[in-house]
């Protein structure tokens, strides 16, 4: 008989399917033995009577295989409205030895179960709670994907591994090649802007790497990127622009497909402009309004610090109705080589903030060949050194005005479903304490 899956079990009412997957929860009431068998889409109840398939069923534990063919029979008390009757039990996979957390109970997520909750990743992402977290990840990183796409952009894939660190004083990993020192790649910096040379828009995701000694909640040493350039812009308020809407629009899709999965995990509301622009203010602005409402002087930081930045997303949220808030006009001495600076002492580029942290930068980039060899020069780069040197080839043989962002993955989904720390939105989470599993 062909593999039945549970959430179609009660589509099948009156027939005899078959179902595998593994024992989630095992129990006995009122002399009957009740499993829940889990596969990809969900859970089906199993009433067993017969004393022979009860026996089946004895010193296994939860996790173990098996196909269970029985009477499918509507029940609404019962996962997905029905469950199998005079079920026969086939054990595929036995497992004997107790799981050391139970599944079928909510995953904490409290800060001290952290390590815990890491150190059994294994077991508890069978959890249907916590597969809902990647779920809705997989969802958001689909709908931007596509918004991409649809906006005629050209999905890339680069190395991991460079000559030359792509920012200089952001720590790096170097590792050997073969007698060579490499780095793993911080983002794809260089190789989008080359790509704007051939395609106008591309964009990647991918994994980026920062040796950055921070035990914070939002930061991680393996990190997913989205990676975005766009080639013939009028301003930077076209990228500005895009990034938002890219947003927005990725945002109310997933709230809209996983509505349900988005309420039992207690994500927040979403709010978002209902005219589609997201509130900008220059850094300046933010510290002078910020030191006005608390007392505490940030105007002479060239960044926002990390209250300013939840105190702006909530002001963003309560004043404007806006999760979205970007920050703009940086201080020109906290510019990068590549960005494009302004006459008036900033720079093209803004942060977009969303409930409270910062999730893309977003800057427009110099053009030039010749000024981006003296800003790279008053930085202290080596314009020689052969990690730069097809890097600039793309400046000297004809790049368009362009910008693009580097978009954190992690952090939108963490703040999306309102997780406290970044790591809880990633699989298996890299920082400077844990390189396993």
């Amino acid at each position: 008989m062909s593999r039945t899956l549970a959430k179609n079990v009660k589509d099948n009412t009156g027939s005899i399917v078959t179902v595998q997957g593994w024992i989630h929860k095992k129990r006995l009431l009122g002399g009957l033995t009740f499993i829940n068998v889990r596969d990809r889409s969900g859970l089906v109840q199993a009433v067993v009577e017969d004393k022979h398939e009860v026996e089946k069923l004895r010193g296994l534990q939860i996790g173990t295989v098996i196909a269970v063919t029985g009477n499918a029979v509507e029940e609404p008390r019962a996962p997905g409205g029905a469950e199998l009757h005079k079920p026969t039990i086939e054990v595929l996979v036995p497992v004997t030895d107790e799981p050391p957390i139970e599944i079928d109970k909510p995953i904490s997520h409290k800060p001290e179960n952290l390590d815990t909750l890491f150190e059994y990743r294994v077991l508890n992402v069978r959890s249907l709670q916590e597969q809902k977290i990647f779920k809705i990840r997989a969802t958001q990183v689909q709908h931007i994907r596509n918004f991409l796409i649809e906006h005629e952009f050209v999905e890339i894939d680069t190395p991991k591994l460079l000559a030359e660190p792509t920012e200089g004083g952001a720590e790096v990993f170097k590792l050997d090649y073969f007698g060579k020192t490499a780095t793993l790649a911080q983002s794809p910096q260089f190789y989008k802007q080359i790509m704007v040379g051939a395609f106008e828009r591309v964009f990647e995701i991918g994994h980026s790497y920062r040796a950055e000694p921070s035990a914070t909640t939002r930061h991680l040493t393996e990190l997913t990127m989205l990676d975005i350039e766009i080639g013939f812009v009028e301003d930077h308020d076209e990228v500005l622009d895009l990034v938002a809407e890219m947003t927005q629009y990725a945002l109310k899709r997933t709230y809209e497909d996983h509505a349900a999965n988005l309420k039992s995990l207690n994500a927040p509301e979403l709010v978002l402009p209902t005219d589609g622009k997201v509130p900008r203010f220059t850094v300046a602005e933010i510290h002078d309004m910020y030191t006005n409402a608390t007392k505490i002087d940030t105007t002479a930081e060239k960044d926002l610090t990390p209250d300013e930045e939840r105190w702006i997303s909530d002001y963003a949220r309560k004043k404007l109705e806006s999760d979205l808030v970007y920050a703009t006009d940086f201080p020109a001495e906290a510019g990068k080589f590549y960005h494009k600076f302004k006459e008036n002492g900033t720079v093209a580029w803004g942060d977009l903030l969303f409930r409270g942290i910062e999730i893309a930068t977003v800057p427009l980039r110099e053009n030039n060949y010749e000024k981006m060899i003296e800003q790279m020069t008053a930085a202290g780069i080596d314009i020689n050194h052969e990690g730069f040197k097809y890097y600039l080839q793309a400046f000297k043989y004809g790049l368009p005005q362009h910008g693009g962002c580097g978009y954190g993955i992690d952090r939108l989904v963490q703040k999306t479903i309102g997780l406290n720390n970044v790591k809880e939105a990633t699989l298996f989470p890299r920082d400077i304490n844990r390189l396993m599993p």
